[in-house]
């Protein structure tokens, strides 16, 4: 049975580093498919992690993520430490993610929230369920996406290309790069979409 999107999604530095992921995930929140949740903690990280890998001076870091911040004004989820108590079971050191969906569950109690993670052995999930949210790694996410919004995930797989020249690297097919970036399912699902063997 599918299972719905979540509402929110609080994306964790580890997915923000991939150009490619972060990328489609922008262009899917743009057109409405989920709302996006981070923190400046997260902000923090993505900064330093990212401008150490790839070369960039820490001021361009902060003007991408002013720009991020400009672009998804209700994503910065505020002061998260108080979300942080009651936390047992998960890494301590992602507790802070933890905190910014707890904080983003707070601001619409309703509304279904998510952590999306590549570290998911760091989140207990009994924890998070007793917390009311859930736990998705990238490519579990995607392909749910597929299945509830095919046409929005073409569209951000056909902006990969022009992604790859505007960053200076050759072209190479959709698939291949989805693989590269651990989505074996979501490759699986929409090569016959992008015209590529499975």
């Amino acid at each position: 049975m599918a299972v719905d999107l979540p509402d929110v999604v609080v994306v964790d530095t580890c997915v923000l580093i991939s150009n490619i992921l972060r990328r489609m995930l922008l262009r899917l929140a743009q057109q409405g498919c989920f709302r996006l949740a981070w923190s400046a903690i997260i902000g923090d990280e993505w900064r330093r992690n990212a401008g150490r890998l790839w070369d960039v001076a820490a001021a361009e870091m902060q003007t991408q993520w002013d720009a991020l911040q400009h672009e998804f004004p209700d994503a910065d989820q505020g002061d998260i430490e108080p979300f942080k108590n009651g936390l047992l079971r998960s890494d301590p050191k992602d507790w802070h993610v933890i905190a910014a969906a707890r904080a983003a569950r707070a601001k619409a109690p309703s509304a279904a929230v998510a952590i999306l993670t590549r570290n998911i052995k760091d989140f207990n999930r009994s924890e998070l369920r007793g917390l009311g949210l859930t736990l998705y790694d990238p490519d579990q996410f995607l392909l749910q996406c597929w299945l509830q919004h095919a046409g929005p995930v073409l569209a951000a797989l056909a902006c990969i290309p022009a992604d790859l020249r505007e960053a200076g690297r050759a072209d190479e097919p959709i698939v291949e790069i989805l693989r590269r970036e651990r989505l074996f399912r979501l490759s699986k699902a929409s090569a016959p979409a992008i015209g590529c063997a499975a």
